[in-house]
């Protein structure tokens, strides 16, 4: 049986006992007894925020569910190339033994000191006990206290931290240095950001505590942050300073104002979160038990294609009104829903493509407003014919700035592919031919899958999206408020194309990513696929991987931008 995946955990374990080995083995003295008080702040994330815990690639969020006591715990977005470390610094005595505890959930969960013991359990469906003791060195006043996933095994929460010891001090007195050269480095509505020079110390720098006024606002390990929760328009002040292991805390940073950006985070104030649904493929579910199980209320209806001569048709032979899709687009309305239809797709005869001009498709376009009276409509465009065609592009976006004129409070949506690190020369050049052509697109939306086996779903989906937002604020000019109100993800739940893993867990976190970035538009392909299907490859009725059936369209549901 093999007990850790891959061995690397393995080697890492005998790497840290060896550590541990030979502190002890350098010890001079006897070591002193931990008295039962816990030197850990924020134990418990009962504050509701993660400070002064720090955790690595901002992995880790505080939630309401599920914890092990009390009303919050601590959750980590491991990915495959992260293990969403949090960690959190404390003074401690010298040649005195400590114990730590923690409760955990999760496959491969650790806990642990850095450069001394660790220990770790796999418990995925319920709350674990973890508990490890450690010495420390004969002139230690610091030690940092972790707790962390593995590779690729999914998310991990953890709750009720426990350092029990005698907290630090004696003998350091020395305070470190102020932190210099405070800037402000980006601002929205709602937030500023921040970074600074790095204090030095006699012993370590351990927390910046940053400050609106004189008001503590946040603390960070780092020498930058974001601070958030800010009201637009209003001026603040800032400075940072620097505190040690023993408590020591600086003198104030120079300080800085900043004024936030003006309300409304510049965007088009269309938030939607709606996921793909395609009544030609994929063992279509009722759509009414889907939004009865999940809470949603959009959907993407997939696709409206040419059925000759420039109409459209679903699927590009199911009748435009009348089938299936104007019952299922009922039924949506009657539950209180909506849908936005999406022309296009990878493959299929292509309106954008086979429309003889831009006048001719935007005729196309209108009929299907018209036939069901739309607020909203996506193009995904993508392939040769649309995507890779700098003519169909323009026909395309001229067509769609033609029916936003003629339909006052459409919004208009172009989807299309894009690299891990933001829109491909095709895709910029999307962009750049919007801005030219005075096109007014509400939402660009990139699919960011099919990347490569094996990639960092949420990492590249990030780093992806930020790619986009700043094509767009060089292209048009905004804001970073505003650019992230004019994006849209569109992911691939469970197994892509290419065999990437897009877990519940994933997904959760990127919807969080979007939902604290405030973008416009969230949805994944597709709820045909929403259902369990563990080992069962890339099928169009299930997702591949284990999961609840309907689960990727209720944490859609839950995307509120």
């Amino acid at each position: 049986m093999r007990s850790t995946p891959l061995g690397r955990p393995w080697r890492r374990f005998l790497a840290l006992v060896g550590t541990a080995g030979l502190a002890l083995a350098g010890a001079v003295a006897l070591p002193g007894t931990a008295q039962a008080a816990n030197v850990l702040t924020n134990p418990g994330f009962e504050s509701g925020s993660l400070s002064p815990w720090s955790c690595t690639g901002n992995l880790g969020s505080v939630v309401s569910s599920p914890v092990h006591s009390g009303s919050k715990a601590l959750t980590g977005a491991v990915s495959s190339s992260d293990i969403a470390q949090c960690s959190q610094t404390v003074s401690v005595q010298p040649n005195t033994t400590y114990a730590l505890t923690g409760w955990v959930r999760g496959s491969y969960v650790y806990l642990g000191v850095d450069g001394g013991a660790s220990t770790w359990t796999t418990s995925p469906s319920a709350y674990s006990r973890l508990s490890v003791s450690f010495t420390t060195g004969a002139s230690q006043t610091s030690a940092t206290i972790y707790v962390h996933g593995w590779y690729a095994q999914g998310a991990y929460q953890a709750d009720d931290v426990s350092l029990d010891g005698p907290g630090g001090g004696g003998s350091d007195t020395q305070a470190p240095t102020a932190p210099g050269g405070l800037t402000s480095t980006g601002k929205t509505s709602s937030s500023v950001s921040l970074s600074w020079n790095p204090a030095t110390d006699n012993v370590g720098v351990t927390a910046y505590d940053v400050y609106s006024g004189s008001s503590k606002v946040l603390t960070v390990s780092g020498t930058s942050a974001t601070v958030g929760g800010l009201s637009a328009s209003t001026a603040y002040s800032f400075t940072v300073r620097a505190r040690d292991a023993a408590g020591n805390t600086s003198g104030a940073s120079n300080s800085v104002s900043v004024t936030t950006s003006a309300g409304g985070g510049g965007g088009t104030g269309f938030k939607q979160a709606a996921p793909y649904l395609f009544e030609g493929w994929g063992d279509p579910p009722n759509v009414t038990t889907v939004m009865n199980a999940t809470g949603v209320k959009w959907f993407t209806m997939a696709f409206v294609l040419d059925g000759g001569g420039c109409n459209p048709m679903w699927d590009g032979n199911r009748p435009l009104t009348g089938g299936v899709d104007q019952s299922v687009i009922n039924q949506v309305r009657s539950a209180g829903g909506d849908v936005v239809p999406s022309f296009g797709g990878w493959q299929g005869s292509k309106l954008g493509a086979n429309c003889s001009s831009a006048g001719a498709l935007a005729g196309a376009l209108q009929k299907v407003i018209d036939a069901y009276s739309l607020k909203a409509i996506d193009m995904d465009i993508e392939n040769s014919d649309e995507f890779e065609n700098e003519a169909v592009q323009a026909r395309i976006l001229t067509a769609l700035k033609t029916v936003k004129s003629n339909n006052p409070g459409l919004k208009t949506i172009v989807t299309f592919g894009t690299s891990t690190t933001g829109p491909t020369y095709y895709g910029n050049r999307l962009i750049e031919q919007a801005k030219s052509l005075g096109a007014d697109i509400d939402v660009f939306t990139i699919m960011p899958f099919d990347f490569g086996g094996g990639s960092d779903m949420y990492g590249n989906t990030v780093n992806a999206t930020e790619g986009l937002k700043n094509k767009l604020k060089s292209t048009f000019g905004w804001d970073d408020a505003t650019a992230y109100g004019h994006i849209g993800i569109s992911g691939m739940n469970g197994l892509s194309d290419q065999q990437e893993n897009t877990t519940p867990a994933i997904w959760t976190s990127i919807r969080d990513w979007a939902d604290s970035h405030h973008i416009a538009r969230l949805a994944y392909w597709a709820v045909n696929r929403d259902r369990p299907c563990p080992g069962g490859g890339v099928v169009s009725n299930c997702s591949g991987i284990s999961q609840s059936t309907w689960q990727f369209t209720s944490i859609t549901a839950g995307f509120t931008g």
